[in-house]
């Protein structure tokens, strides 16, 4: 089972209470959206091990999970700080102008002039809008070793090629 094929959706955080339940991080964009997917996998002790998901709740800002076989607290506590992952073919289709950030990762940024402005090595979440981290090529003509672009469709985003891992993109390559 490749990295590739597994999708990072959680962390499992410390015990709550005796009986088992974990604390968990969602990292999909509706927090309990998380729960929506299965199997998950857990990176245990450096293995991938299929979990299954007995209940989970609302417990104050937070949520907290009972996963099958944890019974109890000492149990729960070997599963504090793993991963939780799911298979990426299990994502929903996504509409033609919308992508996850995962396809968008690796991708060859190029301006509209054909200036090769680096690759998207991660992006950023700001809240009006999502940023393209996008680390600049070794011999960079403008000494340039990162660049920031916002991902904003049809302004600054002109035409993204996810199957080509090729983004287009309307910038100053000196800004």
């Amino acid at each position: 089972m490749s990295q590739q094929e597994l999708m990072l959706v959680g962390r499992l955080g410390a015990p709550h209470g005796i009986r088992g339940w974990l604390k968990i991080t969602s990292f999909t964009d509706d927090k309990e959206g998380i729960f929506e997917y299965r199997p998950w996998l857990i990176n245990h002790g450096g293995q991938q091990q299929e979990v299954k998901v007995v209940d989970w709740r609302r417990q104050n800002n937070g949520l907290i999970v009972r996963l099958e076989g944890i019974e109890d607290r000492d149990a729960a506590a070997l599963y504090t700080n793993n991963d939780v992952s799911i298979f990426a073919h299990q994502l929903a289709e996504l509409p033609e102008d919308e992508f996850y950030w995962r396809d968008l990762i690796g991708c060859k940024v190029v301006n509209q002039q054909g200036y090769d402005m680096g690759t998207v090595s991660g992006i950023l979440e700001t809240g009006a809008n999502d940023v393209l981290e996008i680390k600049a090529n070794a011999k960079d003509a403008f000494g340039k070793r990162e660049r920031m672009v916002p991902f904003v469709p049809e302004q600054f985003i002109i035409e993204v090629n996810t199957s080509e891992k090729h983004i287009t993109v309307d910038w100053d390559p000196n800004f």
